[in-house]
Formats: C-alpha cells, structure tokens, sequence
C-alpha cells in the first residue's frame, strides 16, 4: 500500500503532509530525514485510526511530485483487518471469540505496533468471511 505524500521545501528542510491521511503531517531536516519522518508520521496517524475504530482511508492515486510512501505489508493487513471489522461492526471482543482467542490477544492482534503473524491476520480475516491473498506484481 502506497500512500502519495506531500514534500514541501522549506528554508530548513522539507515539511511533508498527505492528502488521504491529514493527521499525518511531519517535516525533515533533510530529503533522507524528510522520507524517514514521512513513514513515522503515516504510521503514527494510523494509530488513531485503529484506537478510535474507524476506517483507514485508502490511499488516492498519486499526482505529480506526490512522493510514494511505502506501508509495511503487515501493517497493510492489519489496516484491511480493521477496515472489515469497522465495515461490519465486530468489536476486538466478538473477534477474539470467533478465532477462539482470548480478548486480550485481540488487542495485540489489532496493534500496529505489535509484530503479528501473517496467518493470524489472515485467520480473522477469514472469520469475517474475507480471504487475505497475496501476490507478487
């Protein structure tokens, strides 16, 4: 998933925003700082998404001179996790206990900052009547 980010030069560096994720705005001392905080930034906003339970806009096509900014594929299935889980009401709880885990796994399932396996994510999307798939383009 690839979010189209905003660099602005600035006197001192480089602020960056983007359009699909407002929360998400940051700067950079540098274009390789600029880029590092970019991704920090699109990750932290993410944050908000998931703490408040509400859908991950997806990202919009690119226009000239957006910037690229890559979301980890993990991550990226997390976001489809909360996504379908917003979409069809189903709190962590309901989830836990149609994947026979306890809630507080749920938790850490649903946690962008919490390393979970690809398979567990795929077993919830399941249990919401989603397939996870894969490709190489």
């Amino acid at each position: 998933m690839l979010y189209p980010a905003i660099f602005t030069k600035e006197a001192n560096g480089y602020s960056v925003i983007f359009r699909d994720i407002p929360e998400a705005i940051t700067c950079g001392d540098d274009w390789e700082d600029a880029m590092f905080m970019a991704k920090d930034a699109l990750i932290t906003a993410l944050d908000f998404y998931f703490e408040d339970q509400r859908t991950v806009p997806p990202p919009s096509p690119a226009q000239a001179d957006d910037v690229l900014i890559e979301l980890p594929a993990s991550l990226y299935a997390k976001v489809l996790l909360l996504n379908e889980m917003v979409k069809q009401k189903i709190s962590n709880v309901e989830l836990a206990r149609r994947i026979h885990v306890r809630p507080q796994e749920m938790q850490r399932i649903t946690n962008l900052n919490h390393p979970t396996k690809i398979d567990t994510i795929a077993k919830s999307l399941s249990a919401l009547g989603k397939q996870l798939i894969l490709e190489v383009a």
